[in-house]
């Protein structure tokens, strides 16, 4: 009873904070699209600074009403000054509140690659044009096989909706596995790894040829749960997730990860696999690591 209280409590903290500050973000976002030059951009830093206070309120409630214990490790020296890349394990929906405790107001307020087509999600489509995330086209190989002129827009249409990031910093997040990690996902991808599913390096790879000369680091952040079942939003607002492991090592970003074609150049290809599955090695034993300091 006492944990059926504390998440219908928080839910509903949650939900009045978003519904507070919904109102004056959209407003902020409507001024955006109809301001010019300067004017646009100052309206930009509003829904920006609404959207980390949101961040920021939500934060304060998870400290005042549940007891989990945010194992932050690593990350010194970040800056709200400066663009990253953040790639990250996926196993719950807890995850998007762990990197909020960790990045929020230490970083710029990240942001995900959107599908262009999610525009049109009414109110949820303009705050998330308002919130500068980028909109990306992606042809499927059958399309260009149709339309051979095509190659290479999808592209173009994504570096130009990231040509902001020129004028602001941005942290961007992609999860290389994406989709959530589950023991039967593993055992039906056969994947090689014990915590972990098998990386996709297409996302990253279009990621990094659209902004990589606009980012400056990566943080590699891993999620750990040291519990014995991955838990659930409602594990967390209930109060029933006791402690949460993020472990944040930040490395360099090598130019040559986004100077070819990673579609038609199979060589460039491979070596950006090589990189994400180095990557994803690393990663597994250091989840075995952090899980092993339980025992």
């Amino acid at each position: 009873m006492r944990r059926l209280l504390t998440g219908c409590f928080v839910t509903l903290l949650l939900l009045l904070n978003t519904l507070v500050l919904i109102g004056p973000l959209l407003v902020f976002a409507l001024l955006k699209l109809v301001l010019p030059g300067r004017y646009r951009d100052a309206a930009s830093a509003v829904v920006m600074w609404i959207a980390e206070t949101w961040a920021q309120i939500d934060k304060l409630i998870f400290a005042c009403c549940i007891p989990t214990r945010w194992d932050i490790r690593g990350g010194e020296g970040l800056r709200v000054d400066t663009s990253y890349l953040v790639v990250s394990n996926h196993q719950s929906w807890v995850d998007i509140p762990a990197l909020i405790q960790t990045l929020n107001r230490r970083t710029p307020f990240f942001k995900f690659f959107l599908k262009k087509e999610l525009i049109w999600v009414p109110f949820l489509g303009l705050a998330w044009w308002a919130l500068d995330y980028p909109f990306m086209k992606r042809y499927s190989k059958a399309f260009l096989a149709r339309h051979p002129e095509l190659r290479g827009q999808d592209l173009a249409i994504t570096r130009a909706a990231c040509e902001l990031f020129k004028r602001q910093p941005v942290t961007v997040v992609n999860y290389l596995e994406g989709t959530r990690f589950t023991q039967a996902k593993r055992n039906a991808q056969q994947s090689p790894f014990k915590h972990l599913l098998k990386p996709k390096a297409g996302g990253v790879a279009f990621v990094l040829a659209a902004m990589g000369e606009q980012l400056d680091a990566m943080l590699d952040v891993t999620v750990v749960y040291p519990q014995e079942k991955i838990p659930g939003f409602w594990d967390l607002i209930s109060g029933a997730v006791p402690r949460v492991i993020i472990d944040i090592q930040t490395r360099e970003l090598d130019p040559a990860l986004w100077q070819g074609d990673y579609e038609n150049d199979p060589l460039f290809r491979q070596s950006v696999q090589n990189w994400v599955n180095q990557l994803w090695i690393d990663k597994d034993a250091r989840i075995d690591a952090l899980h092993a300091e339980r025992e």
